[in-house]
Order: structure tokens, then C-alpha cells, then sequence
């Protein structure tokens, strides 16, 4: 039998991530990260060996961590996710840290989250706002059930799901603020045949030839949703802030802004609402 430092060790090898090696022989286990260094010389059991290696093939094949233990951190959530959701990432949370900011915590208010997946903006914006109603959206009905067993798991009651295609199941609603983490990867770009990328679904990255195709139409759709003074924010690629700004300042946002990641890459865009513009 091999100790778990040992075979942490070659684990890591293989895959080349140790946080990769880690988080699968913890799945197996049901133990905390801190157990691995309590526990380094206790040797495995030919079982736990067994699978361990079974993960690992998985993993070099380029199956994502995420999808083999089926859940990923986000915020302060723990979430299931699936092949039929996005991988949340860690960028995404400056989305979430942009809504909060422009939410009343001790009021009421109406936020929709666009293109939900595992539900990890609209559940983070619950958790911390629990006078909100929010409404996700997502045109996959498997990413809505993971969504909703997320909800329910953990307990979130002010957080609903319908199915539809970005704002089409919210036609005649009004919202203080719309939110998405929508496609907009470019449908050519050769990364969406690497890595991870190529596990996640399609429809969840690509985004037509310059990446933009279902943000210019949220831009546009969203227009009517928002409550006069109301926010649209929305993550981009790095490249895409100058395109961002432009398409909000066309269509008559006011506010416009892009703001950056931990990494200093413009990562979310947004823009509020004039009055002159709501049509409610």
C-alpha cells in the first residue's frame, strides 16, 4: 500500500496540478484538505488506490475536477455542477461584487440573472441579499434542475428558475438589475478545442465570430426589463471592454463603465438605465 504522501506526490505527476491531485483523492475520501497533512504517512487502502488511479485517467484525459467530484466552490456556495452547466469561475465573482454594490442590502429589489448554469450569480446574490427576489434564467432545462437542487440543498428560497432564452420568460417584468455571465468566447477561437474547454458546453461559450452575438442582444433586450435607474452588468473577454462600452453607450445607457479583474483584465461592463429610455 502507498501513504497519501507518496501517492499525492505521483498524483501530481501525472496531472500537474497538486490542488488537481488533492481535490480528487479528498472526493474519495470525504475528508478536509487540512486531513492530507495529518495523514500524510497513513497508507491508502488498495480500494482507495484503485479509484484514486481511476480519477487520475480521467483527469489526463482532460476531464475537468469539477465535473469528475460534480462540484466547484463559487463565492461562499458550494456547487453542484454537471457537463450541462459552465464551470463557474473564479472572474465571475467581480460580477457578483459589482451587483452587491449597486443593491440595497436592507430593501426589497427585483435582479435577474441571465444564462444561470449551476446557478452561482443568482445564489450568491441571494445569500447575501435575503429582502431580493431574483429570477435565472437559462435555456437548458438540465443546468435549470442542477440550479434548482442548488437552491434547495442549501436552502436559498428567494432565488426562482424559469426556463427560456435570456430574457424571453421575463417579457412585461421590471427589474432593478439584470446580470449575465452569457457566451462570448469567438466561435473560431482554437482554445474551445483545448483543455477544459472542450468538456463544458458549447452553447455556454461561443458566442458568433467576434464572441459578442448574445451580449448585443442583451444589450438591446434588456432595455425594457429595467426599472428606470436600473443596472445591466455583464462579464466579457479581455479584449471585448472597448466593444462593451460601445454597444451600452449606443443603445442609450447611461453610467457606462468596465471594470477590471484581480489580474487587471476588463472583465465586466455595465450601464444603467436613463428614464428618458424605460418604456414601462
Amino acid at each position: 500500500m502507498t501513504d497519501v504522501h507518496t501517492a499525492l506526490a505521483a498524483a501530481t505527476r501525472r496531472v500537474g496540478e497538486r490542488i488537481d491531485a488533492e481535490l480528487l483523492l479528498l472526493h474519495l475520501l470525504g475528508k478536509p484538505r487540512s486531513w492530507l497533512f495529518a495523514h500524510a504517512d497513513e497508507a491508502l487502502p488498495a480500494a482507495v488506490e484503485a479509484a484514486f488511479d481511476a480519477l487520475l485517467a480521467r483527469r489526463e484525459a482532460g476531464e475537468p475536477v469539477a465535473y469528475i467530484i460534480g462540484r466547484r466552490g463559487f463565492w461562499s456556495l458550494e456547487l453542484e455542477v454537471t457537463p450541462a452547466t459552465l464551470i463557474p469561475r473564479p472572474e465571475t465573482e467581480r460580477l457578483v461584487e459589482l451587483a452587491l454594490e449597486r443593491l440595497p442590502r436592507d430593501a426589497p429589489c427585483r435582479v435577474a440573472d441571465l444564462g444561470t448554469g449551476s446557478g452561482a450569480i443568482a445564489l450568491s446574490l441571494a445569500r447575501e441579499l435575503p429582502r431580493a427576489q431574483i429570477v435565472a434564467t437559462d435555456a437548458s432545462a438540465a443546468a435549470l434542475a442542477v440550479a434548482e437542487r442548488n437552491a434547495r440543498r442549501m436552502g436559498i428560497a428567494n432565488a426562482s428558475f424559469v426556463e427560456g432564452d435570456w430574457l424571453a420568460p421575463l417579457a412585461g417584468q421590471r427589474f432593478d438589475l439584470i446580470a449575465s455571465n452569457p457566451p462570448y468566447i469567438e466561435s473560431g477561437d482554437p482554445h474551445l478545442a483545448q483543455g477544459d474547454l472542450r468538456f463544458e458546453p458549447a452553447t455556454a461559450l461561443a458566442s458568433g465570430g467576434d464572441g459578442l452575438d448574445d451580449i448585443r442582444r442583451i444589450v438591446t433586450d434588456a432595455i425594457p426589463c429595467l426599472r428606470p435607474g436600473g443596472w445591466l452588468l455583464f462579464e466579457h473577454g479581455w479584449k471585448q471592454g472597448d466593444a462593451a462600452r460601445a454597444l451600452l453607450r449606443v443603445a442609450g445607457y447611461a453610467d457606462v463603465f468596465t471594470a477590471q479583474d484581480l489580474e487587471g483584465r476588463d472583465r465586466v461592463s455595465g450601464g444603467r438605465m436613463a428614464e428618458r429610455l424605460h418604456l414601462g
